[in-house]
C-alpha cells in the first residue's frame, strides 16, 4: 500500500498543475500534505470561489490520467531560478535552500514540475481516484505574515479508498452537528462578545455543569490528601523573570506596564506562585509529598486567528496541582497521578493514551538532569501498560512531560491532561526541605493537571455526548410536564417540589402544546421528562419518558427519586 503521506504530497502537484492550466499566469507557492489531505496556496490570476472547485477538480482528473512516475532532477540555484523565473515565492524559496547548503530538487510529472524535496508515490497510478476530492477554499498570507500578500489556499481531502474517504466525510458531519459552539449556543450554555475575544461568557446553565467538574476534582482530591491553595493572578515581571517564564513565554502573556517601572503580568500558568507558597511554609522530609493544588483562572495571549471556541481559549481555568517530591518518590508519585486518570477519565467513558515529550531546544537546565529524568518518566510509562509515543523536543522548557491524549466517541484524538517533572524551577527558586539527617535538599516537582482546561476539557465533553450529558452533570435533569395547566398544574407542582427539595434540578413547563414542549424538552437533552395527566393525578403516579426512548407507566415519584438520586451518585454515564 502506498505512503499515505506521499499520496497527499503527488495530489498537491496535480492540484498546482491543475491550477497553472486553468489560470495561466498564475504562481505556485508552496503545496505540503497536511492531516486528512493537502492544500496548495497560490496568487491566482482570477478570483476563485467554492463553485470553482468542481472544475478545478475535474481538470485534476483529465491531468492525472497523463501522469505516472515522478522525475527527480538537482539542479543549482542559477538553473532553478531559470525554471521559475517569473516566480517571486519560488525564486525566495530557492535562496533559502541554498542558504543553509541543502541540494535543490525539482519534481516533474507529466508536462508538470515543481521545486520540492520530494516523498510521492512510485506511480500516479497506484492512487485510487475514488480516494480523494477538493474540498475548500481559504485565503492565506505568504508565509502567514500579514505584511505579505494574501493568497488563495485550496484544500483537498485525500484517503487510501473510497472508502475511507466516505468514513471521514461521515464522521466530519457527525462533528458538525456535535460542534460545541452551536451546541453551547442552542443548549443556552455559553456565550462569546467581541469585547472579550477568546474569553467564555457561562451563562447559568453553563455554569452548573463548571461548577459541577470543580465540586467532583475538589471531592476526589480532598480524599487523597491534596490541599487547595489560591493565588494572585497579577504579579510583578520579577516573578516571571525568576521561573524562566518571562524569556520563554513573554510574548504569550497579557503585559500590564504601570508606569514608575512597575511591569506586570497575568499569570499564564499557576507554578511561580506555587513555588512561592512553598518557599513561605516550613517543609521536611516528613511533609513530602506535598501536593498544591490550585484552580486559579489563567489568562494567555492566544493569536486571533488560533481561537477555537472553548478549544483554544485566552481565558480558562485548569485543575493545577504542583506536588512536591524526593528524587526517590518520581515513580510512586506519577503511579498515584495514573490512577488519578484512570477514575477521572472512566467516568465520562474517555480512552486515553499517553505521549512523553522529550528536551526541546529552548530547555533550561543541564543535559544531565534532563536525561535522568526523561529516563525516569520512560520506566513509569513501561511500567503503566498503557499506550505511549515519544515526542521529539516537546517537553516543556523546564522539564520533560507526559500528555494524555484522551479519545472522543467519534474517535478524535485530544490532549488533556499533562504531567511535567521539573528539576529546574525548584533550584531557581532555591527551595528546600529538610531531610532526616537535618540536612536542606532541594525537591523535584510535578505539574498535573487532569481536566487540563476546564473550557476546553467542556468543550470536549459537549461534542462527545452531542449535549446529553450525563445525569449528575446536566443542568436541567427532570423536566415536569403537565398536559394540561389547567387540570394537572397542582398535581404537577406537588411532584416539581418534591424533586427540587431533594436537590434534583427539575423544571416544570407548563406553557404551549404538550407536543411543542415534548420536543423542545429533547433538544434541549434533558435526560427525563415525567409526564402528568388525568391517569396519572388519579393514580398518584407519574408516567417517565427518558431521551433513549425509555418509558415507564404507573411509576410513583418517591421510587423515581431514589432511582435518579443513584444515578447521581454513582455517576453512571447514561
Amino acid at each position: 500500500m502506498q505512503n499515505l503521506d506521499h499520496i497527499r504530497h503527488s495530489l498537491a502537484h496535480l492540484l498546482g498543475a491543475a491550477i497553472l492550466e486553468l489560470y495561466p499566469g498564475s504562481k505556485l507557492t508552496l503545496g505540503p500534505s497536511i492531516e486528512n489531505g493537502f492544500y496548495y496556496d497560490a496568487e491566482i490570476t482570477e478570483t476563485v470561489t467554492e463553485r470553482d472547485l468542481i472544475k478545478i477538480e475535474q481538470k485534476m482528473r483529465q491531468i492525472a490520467k497523463t501522469w505516472s512516475n515522478f522525475e527527480k532532477q538537482i539542479v543549482n540555484q542559477e538553473d532553478a531560478e531559470k525554471a521559475f523565473s517569473e516566480n517571486e515565492y519560488k525564486k525566495e524559496l530557492i535562496g533559502e535552500i541554498n542558504e543553509k547548503g541543502e541540494e535543490i530538487s525539482l519534481y516533474t510529472s507529466g508536462t508538470f514540475t515543481d521545486l520540492c524535496r520530494g516523498g510521492h508515490v512510485d506511480n500516479f497510478k497506484d492512487i485510487e481516484m475514488g480516494g480523494w476530492k477538493l474540498d475548500r477554499i481559504a485565503g492565506a498570507y505568504w508565509r502567514g505574515s500579514e505584511k505579505n500578500k494574501m493568497l488563495t489556499r485550496i484544500y483537498g481531502l485525500a484517503f487510501e479508498s473510497k472508502e475511507l474517504l466516505e468514513n471521514y466525510l461521515h464522521m466530519r458531519e457527525e462533528a458538525e452537528k456535535r460542534d460545541h459552539k452551536k451546541l453551547g449556543k442552542e443548549l443556552g450554555l455559553l456565550m462569546f462578545h467581541e469585547t472579550a475575544p477568546g474569553m467564555p461568557y457561562w451563562l447559568p446553565k453553563g455554569l452548573i455543569i463548571y461548577k459541577e467538574l470543580e465540586d467532583y476534582w475538589r471531592q476526589e482530591h480532598t480524599k487523597l490528601g491534596y490541599l487547595e491553595i489560591a493565588s494572585p493572578l497579577v504579579n510583578k515581571a520579577e516573578l516571571w523573570k525568576i521561573s524562566g517564564h518571562w524569556d520563554h513565554y513573554k510574548d504569550d502573556m497579557f503585559i500590564a506596564d504601570m508606569g514608575e517601572n512597575e511591569v506586570y503580568g497575568i499569570k499564564p500558568m499557576n507554578c511561580p506562585n506555587a513555588m512561592i507558597v512553598f518557599k513561605s511554609m516550613q517543609i521536611s522530609y516528613k511533609d513530602l509529598p506535598l501536593r498544591l493544588s490550585d484552580v486559579d483562572r489563567l489568562h494567555r495571549y492566544e493569536r486571533s486567528g488560533t481561537l477555537n471556541g472553548l478549544l483554544r481559549c485566552r481565558s480558562f481555568q485548569q485543575d493545577d496541582s504542583h506536588n512536591y517530591i524526593t528524587e526517590d518518590m518520581i515513580e510512586s508519585e506519577y503511579e498515584s497521578i495514573m490512577e488519578i486518570c484512570k477514575d477521572f477519565y472512566g467516568i465520562f467513558n474517555l480512552e486515553y493514551s499517553f505521549r512523553l515529550g522529550t528536551r526541546p531546544e529552548g530547555f533550561m537546565g543541564d543535559i544531565e538532569t534532563w536525561d535522568k529524568a526523561e529516563t525516569a518518566l520512560k520506566k513509569v510509562l513501561e511500567k503503566s501498560g498503557k499506550d505511549y509515543f515519544v515526542a521529539d523536543g516537546d517537553g516543556a522548557f523546564y522539564g520533560p512531560k507526559i500528555d494524555i491524549i484522551v479519545k472522543d466517541a467519534l474517535g478524535r484524538d485530544w490532549q488533556l491532561g499533562t504531567m511535567q517533572l521539573d528539576f529546574q524551577q525548584p533550584r531557581r527558586f532555591e527551595l528546600e526541605y529538610t531531610d532526616r539527617d537535618g540536612s536542606k535538599k532541594t525537591p523535584v516537582v510535578i505539574h498535573r493537571v487532569i481536566y487540563g482546561s476546564l473550557e476546553r476539557f467542556i468543550g470536549i465533553l459537549i461534542e462527545h455526548y452531542a449535549g446529553a450529558f450525563p445525569m449528575w452533570l446536566s443542568p436541567v435533569q427532570v423536566a415536569v410536564l403537565p398536559i394540561s395547566s389547567e387540570h394537572h398544574d397542582e398535581y404537577a407542582k406537588t411532584v416539581y417540589d418534591i424533586l427540587k427539595q431533594a436537590g434534583i434540578r427539575a423544571q416544570l413547563i407548563s406553557d404551549d402544546s404538550l407536543g411543542k414542549r415534548i420536543r423542545n424538552t429533547k433538544m434541549q437533552k434533558i435526560p427525563y421528562q415525567i409526564i402528568i395527566g388525568d391517569k396519572e393525578k388519579g393514580s398518584n403516579t407519574i408516567t417517565i419518558e427518558g431521551r433513549h426512548d425509555e418509558k415507564i407507566e404507573n411509576s410513583n415519584v418517591v421510587e423515581f427519586l431514589a432511582r435518579i438520586q443513584n444515578e447521581i451518585k454513582e455517576r453512571t454515564n447514561n
